[in-house]
């Protein structure tokens, strides 16, 4: 059925998010900075040994940045381009981590010449450029690292490298003259098992004995992402998350453990949003045909690409909907058969659902807006808005 607003965000937060997209054209994306706060304060409460260091590519808008700026976050930059972001807004390099280990080497030369001392990485060809262009910095080394089946957006593969590339690298880059300081993983974004992070926590340890028979004392664990936002797939309570992964980081570790980052995204600003889109159209392809297609004026192209291959399930709310329910078959505007969210997964929207009628994607303040193509097919990239408490 249509997803109930108030399941999702409080009345007063939602009645603030309605009011303000009653404003604006579609599509558009409305984030409740308020709410964003208290996920801030939420995360030092609940990790209070930990560093924030917050992806900067899950929500890039100065307007949120600011605010964690001032709140006292750290940030994890994926490129030179979000680096001139935080810059431009007054934060100070030493606050900030280059943590895509994907980079030209010229980048590497602009963030290290802007400040920036603490790199990740995965490969020896990378470590390379590091030493000659980041010379004595800081550097993580990312780990492979398990929990594709159990998240909605799985990161691995394409990022980290085996544990006995881990020692060599640390080893190499000791050699070169930078400071191997330890590992980062990142067990998958929107992880709904939270022993993913137990596993690697295992591996960590072991590496970490490892490389002190080479005369290396990593003090830094960087646990990257994966904690999760409000979709309509299930996962447990934040802090149901917050007290199993300081129990598996103490049974690795015990009591001294090292220094702890996480790069929380999703999980900071993905609640605080949402995207409101206007149907378009609504047809069916044939008269036997059960249920119905609804083509809306945002689409994978233009904010909602993590639907691509169904991953991640947004509550949708359509206003003044009777309380007859038909599946749907949910596709974008754009001239590209890739354009459909969601066709497996039918969705259940009100049967007298018609062009004009405005459709509430919930939980949208991640990787809706950032994500957006410019122009593609001519659509403009996706507009957002603030309110606050």
């Amino acid at each position: 059925m249509s997803a109930n607003p108030h399941d999702f965000y409080a009345p007063a937060d939602w009645a603030k998010i309605y009011e303000e997209t009653k404003r604006h054209e579609t599509p558009s994306l409305v984030v409740h900075l308020g709410i964003i706060e208290r996920k801030y304060r939420e995360f030092c409460k609940l990790f209070p040994y930990s560093k924030c260091h917050y992806a900067v590519k899950a929500n890039p808008a100065p307007e949120v940045v600011s605010l964690l700026r001032d709140l006292g976050s750290n940030f994890d930059v994926a490129s030179v381009y979000e680096l001139d972001l935080l810059l431009s807004l007054g934060v100070d390099p030493s606050r900030i981590s280059f943590g895509n280990t994907i980079k030209k080497a010229r980048d590497i030369q602009y963030a290290y010449e802007k400040g920036v001392r603490l790199f990740a990485t995965d490969s020896l060809p990378d470590v390379d450029n590091l030493a000659k262009y980041a010379p004595g910095s800081d550097i993580f080394i990312r780990l492979l690292a398990e929990g594709s089946d159990t998240a909605d957006w799985p990161l691995s593969r394409k990022f980290g490298c085996h544990p006995d590339m881990v020692v060599k690298e640390a080893i190499t880059a000791r050699d070169k003259g930078l400071n191997p300081r330890g590992i980062s993983f990142h067990v998958g974004s929107q992880q709904h098992d939270i022993g993913t992070w137990s596993a690697s926590l295992v591996k960590v340890s072991y590496i970490f004995d490892t490389l002190l028979e080479h005369g290396i004392k990593f003090d830094l664990i960087n646990m990257g992402g994966g904690l999760p936002a409000k979709y309509i797939s299930k996962t447990n309570p934040i802090d149901v998350y917050a007290e199993e992964i300081t129990k598996y980081l103490k049974e690795s570790f015990g009591d001294s453990h090292p220094d702890i980052i996480f790069e929380p995204g999703r999980s900071m600003v993905g609640d605080a949003g949402v995207l409101t889109t206007e149907v378009a159209l609504v047809s069916w392809k044939s008269d036997t045909e059960l249920d119905r297609w609804v083509y809306i004026d945002a689409g994978i192209f233009n904010g909602l690409i993590e639907t691509v291959n169904e991953s991640i399930k947004y509550p949708i709310y359509c206003e003044g909907a009777g309380e007859d329910e038909t599946k749907f078959t949910v596709a974008g505007p754009t001239c590209d058969s890739m354009d459909i969210m969601y066709e497996w997964y039918k969705v259940p929207l009100p049967a007298d659902l018609a062009a004009g009628d405005r459709m509430y994607w919930m939980t949208a303040g991640a990787y809706t807006a950032s994500y957006a193509s410019v122009c593609f097919n001519g659509f403009p990239p996706i507009k957002t808005y603030f309110v606050k408490d």
